[in-house]
């Protein structure tokens, strides 16, 4: 399963890649290059290319694949470097019984 996984994963990463390279620019044309652009301030407004809903698509697959394999290889066995590794002995020390109590409980 994990395996199937990656291989979507870097097969999506690829695509991604390539067809993010193939799509032109906003300023692209011949036109844009001596500045008479014709859009308008933030792009013209139109039918979504073919290679944009690609890129969509290839985002919202990538997502999908980064989060469940996160999710999946995030969820592993934790090791310690203090496995192995004994307590120290703890020491107790005690008083004398022989010590007044502090405080002052003496009758005067």
């Amino acid at each position: 399963m994990r395996l199937i996984l990656i291989l979507i994963h870097v097969l999506v990463c690829l695509a991604l890649i390539l067809i993010i390279l193939f799509q032109r620019g906003k300023g692209a044309d011949m036109g844009a290059a001596f500045g008479g652009s014709s859009q308008a301030v933030f792009g013209s407004t139109g039918a979504t290319s073919f290679l944009h809903k690609m890129t969509v698509a290839a985002a919202v697959v990538f997502m999908l694949t980064s989060l469940i394999l996160a999710f999946l290889f995030g969820r592993g066995a934790t090791s310690s470097v203090m496995k192995g590794v004994k307590p120290p002995q703890s020491q107790t020390t005690q008083l004398p019984q022989s010590a007044p109590p502090a405080g002052g409980s003496e009758k005067k």
